[in-house]
């Protein structure tokens, strides 16, 4: 579902700040994985992500998605194959628009749009259906202003937005980092169940050790700009906090590791 083949990406390319952030990635998804992303500051953990979103062009290699070379695409044209929940909760929604309207967005997603349509009883019943199954009680609230949601639930609706459609491709960019431990383990929790019931292909990208061991049947640690481990399966299910940090300290060769990793 998705391909990856030696992407590289400079930075500030022939400057004093020139910065390799990726040095010939290969990755392959296939479909059903969920695959979580994890690394230091600088990894290119996060960089690898927005070359597949399409954020950033790569220097060379190709990207491809469903069997759809997507390297020379823009962003705007990758969305139809893609899902993305961004870290901040103040992003992926209209805050000005009401719970349905955003819904009704989501749902018209690569459709051509005019000023005729409308909401029909149907999808209303729909949605408070959906909205129902996340236990938050937004059902109720349909015409409430996304703006006044608090983060844990605007991130919970753009989950639910961003996975309307059955993309080809899940983006979680670490999407539950702005919210409290409680709040955050409750959408990952709510993640899980929307990923598997819908059977959707994902990459999440996250600085928690615990939380990319837990969830997903794949993982992958950056550094350097390259992907260092890679465990799947029984070997990923039996993998501890502490052996994660030993893979990483054999790999950089290095025993200390980033204190953002640690502190997670």
């Amino acid at each position: 579902m998705l391909e990856i083949k030696e992407i590289w990406k400079t930075f500030n390319a022939g400057t004093v700040n020139e910065k390799q952030a990726l040095r010939g990635v290969s990755l392959t998804l296939n479909e059903g994985d969920f695959c979580t992303v994890i690394g230091g500051n600088g990894a290119g953990k996060s960089t690898m992500l927005n070359a597949v979103a399409g954020t950033w062009a790569v220097d060379s290699g190709t990207i491809s998605i469903g069997g759809v070379n997507v390297t020379h695409l823009p962003e705007h044209k990758r969305a139809k194959y893609i899902g993305r929940v961004f870290q901040d909760p103040m992003m992926g929604t209209a805050p000005s628009m009401q719970i349905i309207e955003n819904l009704a967005l989501a749902a018209r997603r690569g459709q051509r749009r005019g000023l005729k349509w409308s909401i029909t009883k149907e999808e209303k019943v729909r949605y408070q259906e959906m909205l129902q199954g996340l236990d938050l009680g937004l059902e109720d609230r349909l015409s409430s202003k996304v703006g006044l949601l608090s983060g844990g639930q605007r991130q919970a609706l753009t989950l639910l937005m961003a996975s309307l459609k059955r993309p080809r491709l899940l983006l979680l960019d670490e999407h539950t980092a702005a919210l409290d431990p409680k709040t955050a383990a409750k959408v990952l929790d709510l993640s899980d169940r929307i990923v598997s019931e819908s059977g959707l292909t994902t990459m999440m990208v996250t600085h928690n050790m615990r939380d990319a061991i837990q969830h997903g049947n794949r993982l992958i640690m950056m550094y350097n700009g390259r992907i260092a481990i890679d465990v799947s399966g029984e070997e990923k299910k039996k993998l501890t906090v502490h052996q994660l940090l030993d893979l990483f300290s054999k790999v950089s060769g290095s025993n200390e590791a980033d204190d953002k990793l640690l502190l997670s």
